[in-house]
């Protein structure tokens, strides 16, 4: 074996990076003693806990544990060290639906034998009271024999989430996906938003583009809040009525997925997949003690109080690599930012008065971070220090306050769009505004798409 592999908990060889999800890095990796190819997906817990995602954390795991079905890619086991999470996954190698469909439209047959393999996958995680909430072709993937397995379960919600009312409240998903009850933060039935979900998909296998696809974010809820969406000339009937009923504004007429598996559209070509026969729904189950303390416990100095075994001592990925890991919008923080739900409210004006700036770009984070370390060589007087997803640059040379320090922190808002911000954070205004007219601003326009104002 490769002198330089990294072993994880002496039991996975870690491998190539796969991408990039939220607050998480997902690796290939083979079972040492199986030699089977399985994904790693690392949380960083001091990331985790510093944005509050302890219980989404703790919601994946129980999400993914309480299912198991061929259209699902399967958690194998939780491990977790003293600043590490790490899920063994089911690797599946196809790839992302999106890219089939970014290529243009699917054949009916094709488009329809995933819509019945997602809907085999939904009706699965309802029946053991799992909602996914963030249905996506992006969270779809292919295995190797082109059949789907639905993914990322980080926005998924359980039975004992929903309120006294018996609804949902958190208000989570991708914009162009979500249901119109979700928008109006009223509380939604976790099965019908869902379900409004699998009916986006559907129509963008078989149109090739999505139903809801506005640049503003207001007039997209709008159109969303009435359906108001038009097919392409070569939908046919039957589909056409199908998606009227799954795509209904009103979740209590909206079709149900037991309906929809009776539709005679959806039962052309369909071979019933028999899912696996699980332990019934409980919360004392044994293998539930991953979900409770996975953050609280600490391998490195408790080896004995585990089964996972005792940890290798090599590290999984480089610790700038985890701590440069950025936050990553959804579109609701998008919307708290951004006046009139437009995202051009995301960059003010008279940025010239103030000590910070914010500048969109479509280059990756670890583009920007490589600028930043080339900016303080020019210059020559700044040393980079990167912690908690923040690079700062700080000044060698003291002013007649203090040494000049500037923290930049890089926002995520979809795999291919950033928003980072710059703040003063130390030193002399005068000695800042010199630098960023000589140096920074000018070095920074070569990654930069739009600065704000």
């Amino acid at each position: 074996m490769d002198k330089k592999a990294t072993i994880l908990m002496q039991k996975y060889e870690i491998g190539r990076m796969l991408g990039q999800g939220n607050f998480a890095k997902v690796y290939h990796a083979r079972n040492l003693k199986t030699g089977q190819s399985v994904a790693i997906k690392v949380f960083n817990k001091e990331m985790i806990m510093r944005v509050g995602l302890k219980e989404q954390v703790k919601r994946e795991i129980s999400g993914m544990r309480l299912v198991r079905h061929p259209n699902i890619v399967e958690l194998y086991e939780v491990m977790a060290s003293k600043t590490k999470i790490y899920f063994a996954m089911e690797y599946v190698k196809g790839g992302e639906l999106f890219d089939k469909v970014s290529k243009g439209k699917l054949r009916e047959d094709v488009a329809r034998k995933y819509f019945q393999q997602l809907i085999e996958a939904v009706n699965h995680c309802h029946k053991r009271g799992v909602y996914h909430r963030d249905l996506k072709l992006e969270n779809l993937l292919l295995d190797e024999n082109g059949d789907l397995k639905v993914s990322d379960f980080g926005l998924s919600a359980l039975l004992e989430s929903k309120k006294k009312d018996g609804l949902l409240h958190t208000t989570c998903g991708t914009p162009a996906y979500v249901a119109p009850e979700v928008i109006r933060k009223k509380g939604y039935d976790g099965d019908k938003a869902d379900i409004w979900s699998c009916g986006v998909v559907l129509y963008v296998l078989l149109a090739g583009f999505l139903p809801f696809n506005e640049k503003n974010l207001m007039e997209m809820y709008k159109k969303i809040t009435k359906a108001d969406f038009k097919f392409p000339q070569w939908f046919r009937s039957d589909v056409k009525r199908l998606l009227y009923r799954i795509l209904d504004p009103n979740p209590r007429t909206r079709i149900s997925i037991d309906k929809i598996m009776q539709n005679s559209w959806f039962l052309k070509g369909y071979n019933q997949i028999e899912a696996p026969k699980l332990p019934p729904l409980s919360p004392t189950r044994g293998d539930i003690w991953d979900v409770h303390n996975v953050f609280d416990f600490d391998l490195l100095s408790s080896p004995s109080s585990s089964s996972y075994g005792t940890p290798s001592p090599m590290c999984v990925i480089n610790d700038d690599e985890c701590n440069m890991k950025p936050y990553c919008f959804n579109a609701f923080d998008l919307i708290s930012l951004s006046s009139g739900f437009n995202l051009s409210g995301l960059f003010e004006k008279d940025m010239n008065e103030r000590e910070n700036a914010r500048f969109a770009t479509k280059r990756p984070p670890s583009i920007v971070v490589s600028k930043l370390e080339e900016i303080a060589q020019i210059d020559g007087r700044f040393k980079v220090m990167k912690k908690n997803g923040i690079i700062r640059l700080e000044g060698t040379e003291t002013g007649l306050n203090d040494q000049l320090s500037i923290d930049t922190e890089i926002f995520e808002v979809t795999s291919s769009f950033y928003i980072v911000e710059i703040n003063k954070i130390a030193g002399e205004t005068l000695e800042y505004r010199k630098f960023w007219d000589h140096y920074l601003k000018p070095s920074l326009n070569e990654i930069v798409w739009v600065w704000q104002g």
